[in-house]
């Protein structure tokens, strides 16, 4: 049946894209370097898109990338890369040894082209068990297909049923993954109810699992939502063990509502899905979950930020002083929700995810302009202490700044990283939703499209430079969930995962060219300046020229150490400095009232008595 048998590792279904044609490359970025008085060997590849098999001791431990322009979230330099045994060894000018490469000394020509870190996509759902299906990229092709576009780390998600172990599910998520990841990944859990057992298995799974971040659903009734109390619970733990807490922010209670009310009016289609999902329940979602964190001073993080109405929330509060970080996804940075309302039902129902893209075109490019803002002086904690504190504290900032001459740049790193919520369905699989929107299953894809749109919409339209780009899809990630400084920047000791990048290089968008699974691509059509042309995972080339080298299983599951220091720094410093004191005061002295032992029936009925009119 569609959709619900996972392709073995290395397998295509047979009704997706054609193999694309045969043929060389038409650059040579890449050269083994020769032995003296031996002519350089043509490259041999087997045709874009297909993988090349590689024994496992054929690829050579060293590399060198040479001449490119490498870019980090600080800084850009032209310099040459060393890689050894999967990390990087030396940054530098002239690395080449006088007299040509050793033996085993793999050389990368990158002059005039970017080389940067490889990207991390925060939010995946890989061979995903969802609403009655499940989703067609697995752990295999969809790792791949990130590679493809330059991603070297995904972070899925372990989300257990109601009532169902957290531990178990990461297991469950573990034994999916190991054998067919193609690059790094690590986990997520969700928290879907709340018990003593949920709150002990919290700690295990940061002690000993190498977990550091757990997602609430505030939406999916019935499902995966969780209320109030529970979320300042779990929230509560996440503090207290060190993790990051998530939210999935709409409103579960006005969807269901809405749901039924658009029934009733005769909408089945894939336009009722936004109609009963609109900005205000995403925005009022995204405010609780802010205004519970901070109560508890947890840091948050936003999953999937859709509108500009949730957007603004997370800006303000973050212009406030909330440790609360916001990530769009590519699709709402790339797409917009009018295709809801497309006369072909399935167009319209591969745009269906949770939260809907929104119908205002406008949307991608506010998103993009706020993801474009960079770190700034305004995080400064405006409300979150005593206002005479405040005062000081921005007073001495101010004071430090002006005699030293420093000049600061007020921008807000308004939102922070960017995902995609890649959990895709083929076009069978979204039917099962053909006469009743809410049983199409949610999810678009994303993972190998997401490096070429940001650069499109958010470096090539000048929103934002090549270092703000990394911070975006890269560096941000790894300091949030405490892979840096292994994961997210190009530096010695840092993994070798790294992309080169051309940014002069044009690519078209489309299901019959790309290396996903799923037979659909909202962004079909789009054309992307910014290619990747290598991408290098852990010191290996595992994509190049459209070729891949990389086997199934190739890539390692990442543990996660709790107290990011990036986040918890200003969390652990409030504790310290903002926790309210009791006021020192002489005791009361004064009469106490007697409280009676019991209502008469006299005052049982004050206030219930009709008054007489004159």
């Amino acid at each position: 049946m569609c959709g619900q048998v996972i392709n073995p590792p290395g397998r295509r279904p047979p009704d997706l894209r054609p193999e694309p044609e045969l043929g060389g490359c038409r650059w040579e970025l890449c050269r083994r370097a020769p032995q003296p008085g031996q002519p350089s060997p043509a490259p041999a590849h087997p045709g874009p898109g297909r993988t090349r098999r590689v024994p496992a001791m054929a690829a050579p431990s060293r590399l060198l990338i040479r001449g490119g322009r490498v870019v980090n979230d600080d800084f850009s330099e032209v310099a040459d890369v060393l890689v050894e045994d999967g990390v990087v060894r030396a940054l530098g000018h002239d690395l080449l040894p006088p007299g040509g490469a050793p033996v085993g000394l793999r050389v990368l020509d990158a002059a005039g082209k970017l080389v940067l870190p490889g990207g991390i996509d925060t939010h995946t759902h890989m061979e995903f068990p969802f609403m009655d299906s499940r989703s067609i990229d697995d752990f295999h092709q969809g790792t791949k297909a990130a590679l493809a576009g330059g991603t070297t780390m995904i972070i899925d998600f372990a989300i257990p049923q109601k009532g169902g172990s957290l531990i178990e599910a990461f297991e469950t998520w573990r034994s999916w993954a190991d054998p067919k990841v193609c690059c790094d990944y690590s986990l997520h859990v969700a928290v879907t109810w709340w018990s003593d057992q949920v709150r002990e298995e919290m700690k295990i799974l940061v002690q000993d699992k190498g977990v550091n971040s757990f997602k609430m659903f505030m939406a999916y009734k019935d499902l995966y939502m969780v209320r109030d109390l529970e979320l300042y619970a779990a929230f509560s733990q996440c503090k207290e063990i060190g993790a990051i807490a998530q939210v999935h922010a709409e409103n579960g209670d006005l969807i269901a509502e809405g749901a039924k009310k658009m029934l009733a009016l005769g909408i089945t289609g894939p336009e009722g899905h936004e109609l009963c999902r609109p900005e205000a329940v995403e925005a009022e979602a995204t405010l609780r979950a802010i205004t519970i964190a901070s109560a508890v001073n947890c840091p948050l993080y936003i999953v999937h930020v859709m509108s500009k109405s949730a957007a603004k929330v997370i800006a303000d509060a973050r212009r406030d002083g909330k440790v609360v970080y916001g990530e769009p996804i590519a699709a709402s940075l790339g797409t917009d929700g009018t295709h809801y309302w497309n006369k072909e039902w399935h167009h319209a129902a591969h745009h269906v995810m949770g939260p809907p893209l929104r119908p205002d075109p406008s949307t991608p490019d506010f998103l993009m302009n706020l993801l474009a803002n960079g770190p700034c002086g305004s995080g400064l904690p405006r409300r979150t202490c005593p206002p005479f504190m405040r005062i000081t504290m921005v007073m001495s900032l101010w004071s430090i700044l002006l005699t030293r001459g420093f000049l600061l740049h007020i921008c807000c790193d308004d939102l922070t990283t960017t995902g995609t919520d890649n959990c895709t369905f083929n076009t069978c699989q979204k039917a099962l939703g053909k006469d009743d929107f809410t049983k199409i299953p949610n999810g678009v894809n994303g993972v190998e499209d997401r490096m070429s749109v940001i650069w499109e919409k958010g470096v090539h339209s000048g929103k934002m430079d090549e270092n703000r780009f990394v911070a975006v899809t890269s560096t941000n990630a790894a300091k949030i969930f405490n892979l840096y400084p292994r994961k997210g920047r190009i530096a010695v000791g840092s993994d070798a995962d790294i992309v080169i990048w051309d940014p002069k290089a044009t690519r078209t968008i489309s299901a019959k060219t790309h290396h996903q699974a799923v037979n659909f691509n909202i962004f079909e059509g789009m054309v992307c300046h910014g290619v990747p042309l290598v991408t290098i995972s852990r010191g290996k080339v595992v994509y190049e020229a459209g070729v891949f080298s990389v086997t199934a299983g190739d890539g390692k599951f990442i543990p996660r150490k709790p107290f990011a220091e990036y986040i918890y720094k200003r969390i652990k410093q409030r504790d310290q400095t903002c926790t309210p004191t009791p006021v020192e005061r002489a005791p009361y002295k004064g009469e106490v009232a007697t409280l009676k032992s019991r209502v008469t029936k006299e005052d049982a009925t004050v206030g219930t008595r009709k008054q007489a009119h004159p």
